[in-house]
Protein backbone atom coordinates (compact mmCIF):
# COMPACT_ATOMS: atom_id res chain seq x y z
CA UNK A 1 0.00 0.00 0.00
CA UNK A 2 1.18 3.22 -0.94
CA UNK A 3 2.40 5.90 2.01
CA UNK A 4 0.62 8.82 1.83
CA UNK A 5 2.46 12.18 2.92
CA UNK A 6 0.36 14.09 5.55
CA UNK A 7 -1.57 17.15 4.27
CA UNK A 8 0.29 20.48 5.54
CA UNK A 9 -2.65 22.09 7.93
CA UNK A 10 -5.04 24.71 5.73
CA UNK A 11 -6.41 27.18 6.89
CA UNK A 12 -6.39 29.60 3.76
CA UNK A 13 -10.26 29.33 2.72
CA UNK A 14 -11.56 29.79 5.90
CA UNK A 15 -9.34 32.65 6.41
CA UNK A 16 -10.15 34.11 3.41
CA UNK A 17 -13.88 33.76 3.96
CA UNK A 18 -13.49 35.84 7.04
CA UNK A 19 -11.27 37.94 5.77
CA UNK A 20 -14.10 39.15 3.33
CA UNK A 21 -16.03 40.30 5.91
CA UNK A 22 -13.35 42.39 7.11
CA UNK A 23 -12.47 39.59 10.06
CA UNK A 24 -9.01 38.51 11.22
CA UNK A 25 -8.26 34.93 13.05
CA UNK A 26 -6.52 33.76 15.31
CA UNK A 27 -6.23 29.48 16.09
CA UNK A 28 -4.95 28.38 19.38
CA UNK A 29 -3.69 25.12 21.05
CA UNK A 30 -4.67 23.48 23.98
CA UNK A 31 -2.07 25.47 26.20
CA UNK A 32 -3.74 28.79 24.57
CA UNK A 33 -0.48 29.36 22.14
CA UNK A 34 -1.48 31.03 18.72
CA UNK A 35 -0.18 28.53 16.18
CA UNK A 36 -1.87 30.43 13.61
CA UNK A 37 -3.07 33.99 12.86
CA UNK A 38 -4.59 35.45 9.57
CA UNK A 39 -3.00 38.31 7.54
CA UNK A 40 -5.75 40.19 7.72
CA UNK A 41 -4.85 40.72 11.43
CA UNK A 42 -2.36 43.26 10.27
CA UNK A 43 -4.60 45.64 9.06
CA UNK A 44 -6.16 45.81 12.78
CA UNK A 45 -2.40 46.12 14.43
CA UNK A 46 -0.09 46.31 12.13
CA UNK A 47 2.29 45.32 9.48
CA UNK A 48 4.50 41.30 11.21
CA UNK A 49 2.09 41.12 13.84
CA UNK A 50 0.88 37.93 12.53
CA UNK A 51 3.99 36.02 12.18
CA UNK A 52 5.08 37.65 15.43
CA UNK A 53 2.53 36.23 17.38
CA UNK A 54 3.26 32.58 16.38
CA UNK A 55 4.02 30.18 19.18
CA UNK A 56 3.46 32.94 21.62
CA UNK A 57 0.85 32.87 24.34
CA UNK A 58 -2.53 34.82 23.49
CA UNK A 59 -2.41 36.85 26.29
CA UNK A 60 0.67 38.40 24.48
CA UNK A 61 -2.06 39.83 21.56
CA UNK A 62 -4.66 40.46 23.83
CA UNK A 63 -3.56 41.39 27.56
CA UNK A 64 -4.18 39.05 30.75
CA UNK A 65 -7.73 40.53 30.91
CA UNK A 66 -9.54 38.48 28.61
CA UNK A 67 -7.59 35.18 28.25
CA UNK A 68 -5.45 35.35 31.81
CA UNK A 69 -4.82 32.19 33.83
CA UNK A 70 -7.93 32.80 36.10
CA UNK A 71 -10.54 34.75 33.58
CA UNK A 72 -13.96 33.04 32.37
CA UNK A 73 -13.26 33.48 28.97
CA UNK A 74 -10.86 31.14 28.83
CA UNK A 75 -12.55 28.50 30.84
CA UNK A 76 -15.87 29.15 28.94
CA UNK A 77 -13.31 27.42 26.35
CA UNK A 78 -12.24 24.84 28.09
CA UNK A 79 -16.17 24.20 28.77
CA UNK A 80 -16.79 24.13 25.25
CA UNK A 81 -18.92 27.05 25.65
CA UNK A 82 -18.63 29.90 22.95
CA UNK A 83 -18.51 33.35 23.59
CA UNK A 84 -19.46 36.65 21.58
CA UNK A 85 -18.99 40.33 21.42
CA UNK A 86 -16.39 40.31 24.20
CA UNK A 87 -14.57 43.45 24.09
CA UNK A 88 -10.94 43.99 24.22
CA UNK A 89 -7.51 45.76 23.38
CA UNK A 90 -5.74 44.27 20.88
CA UNK A 91 -2.11 45.34 21.31
CA UNK A 92 -0.67 46.84 18.03
CA UNK A 93 3.22 47.17 18.70
CA UNK A 94 4.58 49.15 22.04
CA UNK A 95 2.73 52.36 22.31
CA UNK A 96 -0.66 51.75 20.36
CA UNK A 97 -3.97 49.75 20.87
CA UNK A 98 -6.98 48.94 19.38
CA UNK A 99 -10.75 48.36 20.81
CA UNK A 100 -11.94 45.21 19.07
CA UNK A 101 -14.44 42.67 19.21
CA UNK A 102 -13.94 39.03 20.04
CA UNK A 103 -15.81 35.59 19.63
CA UNK A 104 -14.52 32.96 20.59
CA UNK A 105 -15.29 28.92 20.02
CA UNK A 106 -13.87 25.84 20.43
CA UNK A 107 -12.90 23.51 17.36
CA UNK A 108 -15.35 20.68 16.43
CA UNK A 109 -13.02 17.40 15.96
CA UNK A 110 -14.10 17.42 12.20
CA UNK A 111 -12.76 21.26 11.41
CA UNK A 112 -9.36 20.44 14.19
CA UNK A 113 -8.91 16.80 11.53
CA UNK A 114 -9.20 18.86 8.47
CA UNK A 115 -6.75 21.58 9.04
CA UNK A 116 -4.27 21.23 11.83
CA UNK A 117 -4.35 18.42 14.32
CA UNK A 118 -3.24 21.21 17.07
CA UNK A 119 -6.24 23.33 16.90
CA UNK A 120 -8.34 23.52 19.66
CA UNK A 121 -9.82 27.07 19.75
CA UNK A 122 -10.89 29.85 17.21
CA UNK A 123 -10.94 33.74 18.19
CA UNK A 124 -12.56 35.75 15.18
CA UNK A 125 -11.70 39.63 15.94
CA UNK A 126 -13.09 42.47 14.17
CA UNK A 127 -12.71 46.35 14.96
CA UNK A 128 -14.94 47.85 17.55
CA UNK A 129 -15.06 50.99 16.30
CA UNK A 130 -18.39 50.44 14.13
CA UNK A 131 -20.26 48.57 16.84
CA UNK A 132 -23.14 50.32 18.97
CA UNK A 133 -22.62 47.56 21.39
CA UNK A 134 -19.00 49.15 22.47
CA UNK A 135 -20.54 50.79 24.78
CA UNK A 136 -21.09 47.90 26.84
CA UNK A 137 -17.60 47.06 27.12
CA UNK A 138 -15.59 46.39 30.07
CA UNK A 139 -14.10 49.74 29.65
CA UNK A 140 -16.98 51.98 29.04
CA UNK A 141 -18.57 50.37 32.18
CA UNK A 142 -16.15 52.08 34.38
CA UNK A 143 -16.62 55.56 31.96
CA UNK A 144 -13.38 54.93 30.14
CA UNK A 145 -14.27 55.65 26.25
CA UNK A 146 -11.55 55.56 24.34
CA UNK A 147 -11.84 55.74 20.28
CA UNK A 148 -8.33 58.62 19.48
CA UNK A 149 -4.75 56.79 19.56
CA UNK A 150 -4.25 59.55 22.80
CA UNK A 151 -6.89 57.55 24.49
CA UNK A 152 -5.93 54.02 23.59
CA UNK A 153 -2.57 54.52 24.66
CA UNK A 154 -4.12 55.42 28.07
CA UNK A 155 -7.17 52.16 27.59
CA UNK A 156 -3.31 50.01 27.02
CA UNK A 157 -1.31 51.65 30.03
CA UNK A 158 -4.67 50.70 32.22
CA UNK A 159 -4.21 47.19 30.62
CA UNK A 160 -0.62 46.81 31.48
CA UNK A 161 -1.03 47.72 35.14
CA UNK A 162 -3.89 44.81 35.87
CA UNK A 163 -1.00 44.00 38.60
CA UNK A 164 0.57 46.93 39.78
CA UNK A 165 -0.02 48.43 42.73
CA UNK A 166 2.35 51.47 42.09
CA UNK A 167 1.48 54.80 42.80
CA UNK A 168 -0.23 57.23 39.63
CA UNK A 169 -0.37 60.66 39.12
CA UNK A 170 -3.33 61.66 36.69
CA UNK A 171 -3.01 65.08 35.40
CA UNK A 172 -5.03 67.12 32.74
CA UNK A 173 -7.30 70.26 32.70
CA UNK A 174 -10.66 70.30 34.78
CA UNK A 175 -13.09 67.78 33.41
CA UNK A 176 -11.45 65.64 31.53
CA UNK A 177 -11.72 62.59 33.58
CA UNK A 178 -9.46 62.44 35.90
CA UNK A 179 -11.55 60.33 38.70
CA UNK A 180 -13.10 58.09 35.92
CA UNK A 181 -9.55 56.88 35.11
CA UNK A 182 -8.94 56.32 38.51
CA UNK A 183 -11.81 54.13 38.92
CA UNK A 184 -10.49 52.52 35.54
CA UNK A 185 -6.98 51.74 37.35
CA UNK A 186 -8.71 50.27 40.66
CA UNK A 187 -11.09 48.18 38.43
CA UNK A 188 -8.60 46.62 36.22
CA UNK A 189 -6.01 46.37 39.49
CA UNK A 190 -5.14 43.64 42.22
CA UNK A 191 -7.00 45.84 44.60
CA UNK A 192 -10.39 45.65 42.41
CA UNK A 193 -12.36 43.84 45.48
CA UNK A 194 -11.40 46.95 47.95
CA UNK A 195 -13.39 49.91 48.70
CA UNK A 196 -12.25 52.91 46.28
CA UNK A 197 -12.25 55.82 48.74
CA UNK A 198 -11.81 59.55 47.00
CA UNK A 199 -11.28 62.78 48.71
CA UNK A 200 -11.43 66.10 47.50
CA UNK A 201 -8.05 67.93 48.60
CA UNK A 202 -9.12 71.74 47.59
CA UNK A 203 -12.30 71.59 49.16
CA UNK A 204 -10.59 71.26 52.67
CA UNK A 205 -8.15 73.70 54.76
CA UNK A 206 -5.41 72.16 55.77
CA UNK A 207 -6.70 70.84 59.64
CA UNK A 208 -9.58 69.69 57.96
CA UNK A 209 -7.89 67.64 55.55
CA UNK A 210 -5.43 66.62 57.89
CA UNK A 211 -8.37 64.92 60.07
CA UNK A 212 -10.19 63.68 56.82
CA UNK A 213 -6.75 61.71 55.57
CA UNK A 214 -5.21 60.31 59.08
CA UNK A 215 -8.26 60.48 60.73
CA UNK A 216 -8.47 61.25 64.76
CA UNK A 217 -9.20 60.63 68.35
CA UNK A 218 -11.49 62.07 70.47
CA UNK A 219 -10.57 64.80 71.78
CA UNK A 220 -7.29 65.59 69.81
CA UNK A 221 -8.25 68.87 69.16
CA UNK A 222 -11.46 71.44 70.16
CA UNK A 223 -14.93 69.74 69.09
CA UNK A 224 -13.58 66.11 68.09
CA UNK A 225 -16.02 64.62 70.28
CA UNK A 226 -15.61 60.91 69.59
CA UNK A 227 -13.18 59.04 66.98
CA UNK A 228 -12.76 59.79 63.40
CA UNK A 229 -11.61 57.17 60.65
CA UNK A 230 -9.45 58.56 58.00
CA UNK A 231 -9.80 58.07 54.51
CA UNK A 232 -6.23 56.41 54.97
CA UNK A 233 -8.31 53.66 56.86
CA UNK A 234 -11.44 53.46 54.92
CA UNK A 235 -9.58 52.48 51.53
CA UNK A 236 -7.86 49.67 53.40
CA UNK A 237 -7.19 46.47 50.81
CA UNK A 238 -8.37 49.25 47.97
CA UNK A 239 -7.27 52.53 45.75
CA UNK A 240 -7.12 56.02 47.78
CA UNK A 241 -7.87 58.73 45.13
CA UNK A 242 -6.44 61.95 45.94
CA UNK A 243 -8.07 64.59 44.04
CA UNK A 244 -6.65 67.87 42.94
CA UNK A 245 -3.64 66.56 44.98
CA UNK A 246 -1.63 69.74 44.12
CA UNK A 247 -3.69 71.93 46.23
CA UNK A 248 -2.64 70.11 49.58
CA UNK A 249 -1.02 72.23 52.13
CA UNK A 250 2.46 72.14 52.49
CA UNK A 251 2.30 71.22 56.18
CA UNK A 252 0.03 67.93 55.18
CA UNK A 253 2.03 66.94 52.08
CA UNK A 254 5.17 66.41 54.81
CA UNK A 255 3.15 64.05 56.46
CA UNK A 256 1.52 62.04 53.25
CA UNK A 257 5.15 61.70 51.88
CA UNK A 258 6.02 60.18 55.23
CA UNK A 259 2.88 57.75 54.75
CA UNK A 260 4.13 56.95 51.01
CA UNK A 261 7.64 56.24 52.19
CA UNK A 262 7.14 53.74 55.23
CA UNK A 263 3.71 52.88 54.68
CA UNK A 264 2.33 54.16 58.29
CA UNK A 265 0.83 56.82 59.42
CA UNK A 266 -1.16 57.78 62.60
CA UNK A 267 -4.35 59.24 63.74
CA UNK A 268 -4.06 62.82 64.65
CA UNK A 269 -4.12 62.94 68.78
CA UNK A 270 -2.83 59.15 68.45
CA UNK A 271 0.36 57.74 69.02
CA UNK A 272 -0.33 53.87 67.95
CA UNK A 273 1.23 53.49 64.53
CA UNK A 274 -1.03 52.20 61.57
CA UNK A 275 0.01 50.88 58.99
CA UNK A 276 -1.17 51.90 54.75
CA UNK A 277 -2.84 49.15 52.96
CA UNK A 278 -4.02 51.45 50.09
CA UNK A 279 -2.49 52.14 46.46
CA UNK A 280 -2.48 55.85 46.05
CA UNK A 281 -3.85 57.50 42.87
CA UNK A 282 -3.67 61.34 42.66
CA UNK A 283 -4.72 64.05 40.35
CA UNK A 284 -4.09 67.64 39.69
CA UNK A 285 -5.02 70.21 36.52
CA UNK A 286 -1.95 71.93 37.92
CA UNK A 287 1.17 71.59 35.91
CA UNK A 288 3.10 69.82 38.57
CA UNK A 289 6.76 70.28 37.14
CA UNK A 290 5.69 74.31 37.80
CA UNK A 291 3.83 73.63 41.02
CA UNK A 292 7.31 72.21 42.24
CA UNK A 293 9.22 75.25 40.60
CA UNK A 294 6.89 77.80 42.82
CA UNK A 295 7.19 75.80 45.96
CA UNK A 296 3.75 74.83 46.11
CA UNK A 297 4.22 70.89 45.74
CA UNK A 298 7.25 69.23 47.34
CA UNK A 299 9.30 67.77 44.74
CA UNK A 300 9.97 64.46 47.19
CA UNK A 301 6.21 64.04 47.42
CA UNK A 302 5.64 64.72 43.79
CA UNK A 303 8.35 62.01 42.53
CA UNK A 304 6.65 59.53 45.19
CA UNK A 305 2.69 60.09 43.64
CA UNK A 306 4.04 59.64 40.10
CA UNK A 307 5.52 56.45 39.89
CA UNK A 308 3.32 55.98 36.77
CA UNK A 309 2.52 59.01 35.44
CA UNK A 310 -0.46 59.64 33.50
CA UNK A 311 -2.12 62.62 31.32
CA UNK A 312 -5.19 62.71 29.97
CA UNK A 313 -5.43 64.80 27.21
CA UNK A 314 -8.45 67.99 26.64
CA UNK A 315 -11.30 66.84 24.59
CA UNK A 316 -10.63 69.41 22.05
CA UNK A 317 -7.13 67.26 20.99
CA UNK A 318 -9.14 64.01 20.59
CA UNK A 319 -12.27 64.84 18.62
CA UNK A 320 -12.59 61.48 17.54
CA UNK A 321 -13.75 60.49 20.67
CA UNK A 322 -16.13 63.33 20.97
CA UNK A 323 -18.89 61.46 19.23
CA UNK A 324 -18.13 58.02 21.06
CA UNK A 325 -18.32 59.85 24.36
CA UNK A 326 -21.36 61.78 23.50
CA UNK A 327 -23.37 58.16 22.82
CA UNK A 328 -22.25 56.80 25.77
CA UNK A 329 -22.85 59.85 27.58
CA UNK A 330 -26.62 60.40 26.39
CA UNK A 331 -27.60 56.55 26.68
CA UNK A 332 -26.60 56.93 30.53
CA UNK A 333 -28.66 60.15 30.68
CA UNK A 334 -31.40 58.98 28.89
CA UNK A 335 -31.42 55.86 31.63
CA UNK A 336 -32.26 57.86 34.23
CA UNK A 337 -34.67 60.04 32.41
CA UNK A 338 -36.77 56.87 31.34
CA UNK A 339 -36.07 57.52 27.12
CA UNK A 340 -33.69 56.35 24.46
CA UNK A 341 -32.67 59.21 22.73
CA UNK A 342 -29.98 59.86 19.47
CA UNK A 343 -28.05 62.59 18.31
CA UNK A 344 -29.39 63.90 14.54
CA UNK A 345 -26.29 64.34 12.38
CA UNK A 346 -26.40 68.04 12.53
CA UNK A 347 -26.24 67.83 16.47
CA UNK A 348 -23.65 65.27 16.16
CA UNK A 349 -21.44 68.15 13.70
CA UNK A 350 -22.06 70.74 16.06
CA UNK A 351 -20.61 69.24 18.89
CA UNK A 352 -17.94 67.91 16.95
CA UNK A 353 -16.76 71.66 15.96
CA UNK A 354 -17.24 72.89 19.32
CA UNK A 355 -14.12 73.38 21.70
CA UNK A 356 -14.79 72.11 24.45
CA UNK A 357 -12.85 74.41 27.17
CA UNK A 358 -14.95 72.56 30.27
CA UNK A 359 -14.10 69.05 28.80
CA UNK A 360 -15.99 65.97 29.40
CA UNK A 361 -17.95 67.83 32.00
CA UNK A 362 -19.15 70.64 29.80
CA UNK A 363 -20.37 67.89 26.93
CA UNK A 364 -22.47 65.81 29.45
CA UNK A 365 -23.86 68.83 30.64
CA UNK A 366 -24.76 70.12 27.38
CA UNK A 367 -26.62 66.98 26.82
CA UNK A 368 -28.30 66.74 30.44
CA UNK A 369 -29.77 70.50 29.24
CA UNK A 370 -30.68 69.00 25.08
CA UNK A 371 -32.10 65.84 26.91
CA UNK A 372 -34.53 68.30 29.48
CA UNK A 373 -35.18 70.95 26.70
CA UNK A 374 -36.42 68.67 23.82
CA UNK A 375 -39.27 66.55 23.70
CA UNK A 376 -38.22 64.15 21.25
CA UNK A 377 -36.33 60.95 20.69
CA UNK A 378 -33.38 62.81 18.85
CA UNK A 379 -31.98 65.29 20.26
CA UNK A 380 -31.50 68.13 17.78
CA UNK A 381 -29.40 71.03 16.92
CA UNK A 382 -32.15 74.03 18.51
CA UNK A 383 -31.60 71.47 21.93
CA UNK A 384 -28.39 72.19 22.53
CA UNK A 385 -27.04 75.33 25.02
CA UNK A 386 -26.71 78.12 22.30
CA UNK A 387 -22.90 78.67 22.92
CA UNK A 388 -22.63 75.33 21.24
CA UNK A 389 -25.05 76.02 18.46
CA UNK A 390 -23.06 79.26 17.76
CA UNK A 391 -19.65 79.25 19.72
CA UNK A 392 -18.24 82.21 17.98
CA UNK A 393 -21.06 84.49 19.73
CA UNK A 394 -20.75 82.70 22.91
CA UNK A 395 -21.27 85.17 26.48
CA UNK A 396 -21.42 88.40 23.45
CA UNK A 397 -24.19 91.18 23.91
CA UNK A 398 -26.13 92.25 20.37
CA UNK A 399 -23.65 94.59 19.91
CA UNK A 400 -20.81 92.24 19.98
CA UNK A 401 -22.62 89.80 17.57
CA UNK A 402 -23.01 92.80 14.97
CA UNK A 403 -19.39 93.71 15.43
CA UNK A 404 -18.38 89.80 15.15
CA UNK A 405 -20.65 89.88 12.05
CA UNK A 406 -19.02 92.46 10.46
CA UNK A 407 -15.27 91.52 11.72
CA UNK A 408 -16.23 88.06 9.56
CA UNK A 409 -17.48 89.70 6.29
CA UNK A 410 -14.36 91.71 6.44
CA UNK A 411 -12.37 88.58 6.72
CA UNK A 412 -14.42 86.85 4.14
CA UNK A 413 -11.89 86.34 0.90
CA UNK A 414 -12.47 87.40 -2.63
CA UNK A 415 -13.80 84.62 -5.01
CA UNK A 416 -11.27 82.47 -6.16
CA UNK A 417 -10.89 81.13 -9.98
CA UNK A 418 -8.53 78.10 -8.42
CA UNK A 419 -9.97 74.93 -9.18
CA UNK A 420 -12.10 73.02 -6.14
CA UNK A 421 -10.39 70.38 -4.28
CA UNK A 422 -10.30 67.44 -6.20
CA UNK A 423 -10.85 65.22 -2.80
CA UNK A 424 -14.23 67.05 -2.11
CA UNK A 425 -16.28 65.53 -4.58
CA UNK A 426 -15.33 62.19 -3.83
CA UNK A 427 -15.52 62.34 0.11
CA UNK A 428 -19.35 64.41 -0.27
CA UNK A 429 -19.99 61.12 -2.07
CA UNK A 430 -18.84 58.64 -0.31
CA UNK A 431 -20.80 60.33 2.72
CA UNK A 432 -24.20 60.59 1.50
CA UNK A 433 -23.83 57.08 -0.07
CA UNK A 434 -23.10 55.81 3.51
CA UNK A 435 -25.71 58.18 5.09
CA UNK A 436 -23.01 60.39 6.55
CA UNK A 437 -21.10 57.49 8.32
CA UNK A 438 -17.52 58.28 8.82
CA UNK A 439 -16.22 55.26 9.45
CA UNK A 440 -17.93 53.55 6.45
CA UNK A 441 -17.27 56.34 4.10
CA UNK A 442 -13.35 56.28 5.12
CA UNK A 443 -13.01 52.59 4.69
CA UNK A 444 -14.76 53.40 0.79
CA UNK A 445 -12.46 55.99 -0.02
CA UNK A 446 -9.48 54.06 1.51
CA UNK A 447 -8.17 56.22 4.31
CA UNK A 448 -8.36 56.30 7.69
CA UNK A 449 -11.32 57.72 10.04
CA UNK A 450 -9.18 60.35 11.34
CA UNK A 451 -7.68 61.53 7.59
CA UNK A 452 -11.33 61.74 6.84
CA UNK A 453 -12.08 63.76 9.66
CA UNK A 454 -9.46 66.12 9.10
CA UNK A 455 -10.13 66.65 5.32
CA UNK A 456 -13.99 67.26 5.94
CA UNK A 457 -12.77 69.98 8.40
CA UNK A 458 -10.36 71.73 6.04
CA UNK A 459 -13.45 71.33 3.53
CA UNK A 460 -15.68 72.75 5.17
CA UNK A 461 -17.92 69.31 4.46
CA UNK A 462 -20.74 68.98 7.32
CA UNK A 463 -19.10 71.78 8.90
CA UNK A 464 -21.43 75.17 9.34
Amino acid sequence: MEHQTPRAPDWSNLEAVFESLGRALVVLDERFVIIRASRSLERMAGEGVAAGMIGQPVESLFGPRLFGPEETLRESLRLGRREEGRRGVLRCGRDSARLVSVTTTPLAAGVVDACDPRARYLVVIRPAEDDDTILQSAFVSHGLVARSPQMLRIVHLVESLHSSEANVLITGESGTGKEVLARALHAHSPRSAGPFVAVSCAALPADLLESELFGHVRGAFTGAVRDRVGRLDLAKGGTLFLDEAGEIPLPVQVKLLRVLQERVFERVGESTPRTLDARIVAATNRDPKEAVRTGQLREDLYYRLRVVPIHIPPLRERPEDVELVARYLLARIGGRAGRAVQLSPDTLAALERYAWPGNVRELENALEYAVALGRGQTVQVEDLPPEIRSPDFRDRGAAGARAERAESTRRVPPASSEPPDPEEAPIRAALERNLWNRSKAAAELGMSRTRLWRRMRELRIGVR
